[in-house]
């Protein structure tokens, strides 16, 4: 009787994976045997200290993830529960997450056609509207989708007309640049995330950013759990445990030495995609803004199926049966069932990239070989589209 054999698959191709060096080892090792283990030390004060310098913004406070830095920063903007907070449908869900960490109530914002972040049109509406019903929005948590910064001097100019704070999420954006300036600093306060998939990890982290030294120091003091300068421990407001440790601040620093040159490789898989699939009818690159420099974090496609012959979903089962990962583009927050009955402003363009919308692996340690395979199953995918269109000869 005889055995089918299994055809092993190839290498794994993973969407976003941490791209190490040595320099991070040689730094964590240095921390690991100074015996600073436990949150703080001297690697968290020099992260900061780098980083805020890296964004050109005057502080950073180093925290155990992006999602805690949402919540520190609308903490210290003084949101309140029942508060109102614009924010961007098109997101990860740890930005609407944090606005209801608060008791506030996120308030969803469509995605701009040229960019996939927030509409500044719609935000002036929903603004307008909102302070006609005297119950104005409180703040605007803005967020920078896929590497790409928003279109900051509308936002900006909305939220001076009304008097709000803005709130940079720039959990996706670290290296990104708008108008000139690098991302993280266009609110009163910025947030990022070191996630593993991002593009510099601390394994899990965060940063808060602002310009103003008494926020900074409000998170700090937060996210120690509030304790008061006393000799034993006494504590009058809720605090958070949201440090980040000094063994992870040490890889922080090592990432952050290569971040340019980490960027540079994301935006060369940019390029290649759109020189190679970019030019096959029905697929699109994600825009990019003219007055925005985009580090192209998650290399994004739409597919149109009748230009195409295919869907978004055929194309990630086809690599997925080649053992390459990839993802469709966020769920906008008001699809999911848990913010469906928030207020939504707009949301077409939104579902509409969640339906065509295809993130392809963007690493910036992925190979010409990795970058040609997944070229070639795609391009396969909308060959076999084209030979099982064309009519069959009697």
């Amino acid at each position: 009787m005889s055995v089918e054999k299994k055809t092993a698959l190839p290498p794994r191709i993973y969407l976003s994976p941490p791209h190490m060096s040595p320099a991070e080892r040689e730094l964590l090792l240095e921390a690991f045997d100074s015996n600073w283990i436990a949150p703080l030390g001297p690697h968290v004060e020099a992260f900061e200290r780098e980083f805020a310098e890296k964004v050109g913004v005057k502080y950073a406070v180093a925290l155990a993830s992006g999602t805690s830095a949402l919540h520190l920063a609308l903490l210290i903007l003084g949101i309140k529960p029942g508060d109102d907070v614009a924010t961007s449908t098109l997101t990860f869900v740890a930005t609407a997450n944090a606005i209801r960490y608060v008791g506030a109530n996120p308030v969803f914002i469509d995605s701009q056609a040229n960019s996939w972040n927030l509409d500044p049109e719609l935000l002036a509406i929903e603004l307008h509207e909102a302070s006609q019903r005297g119950r104005p929005i409180k703040a605007v948590l803005a967020v920078d989708i896929l590497g790409q910064c928003a279109d900051y001097d509308a936002i900006q100019q909305l939220c001076k007309q009304y008097q709000i704070p803005l709130i940079e999420d720039a959990a996706e954006s670290l290296g990104a640049t708008y108008q000139g300036k690098p991302a993280g600093g266009f609110g009163e306060i910025g947030c990022f995330s070191f996630n593993g998939n991002k593009i510099i990890t601390t394994s899990s982290g965060g940063m808060l950013v602002t310009a103003k030294k008494e926020w900074a120091d409000q998170a700090r003091f937060l996210a120690t759990q509030a304790r008061d300068p006393f000799p034993h421990y006494e504590h009058s407001v809720v605090g958070y445990n949201y440090r980040m440790s000094n063994l992870l601040a040490a890889i922080g620093r090592g990432q952050l030495s290569v971040l340019d040159e980490r960027v540079h490789r994301r935006q060369e898989n940019y390029r290649f995609y759109q020189e190679t699939i970019g030019t096959l009818p029905g697929i699109v690159l994600a825009p990019e803004l003219p007055a925005g420099r985009s580090t192209h974090w998650l290399s994004c496609i739409t597919v149109d199926p009748e230009q195409f012959g295919a869907t978004r979903e055929d194309i990630r089962l086809a690599l997925e049966r080649e053992n390459i990962e990839s993802r469709p583009v966020w769920k906008p927050m008001h699809m999911q069932p848990v913010y469906s009955s928030f207020r939504t402003r707009g949301g077409a363009v939104a579902e509409r990239l969640f339906v065509d919308g295809l993130c392809l692996p963007s690493g910036s340690n992925l190979t010409t070989a990795d970058l040609n395979r997944i070229v070639e199953v795609i391009q396969s995918v909308g060959e076999t589209a084209c030979v099982s269109s064309q009519p069959k000869s009697s």
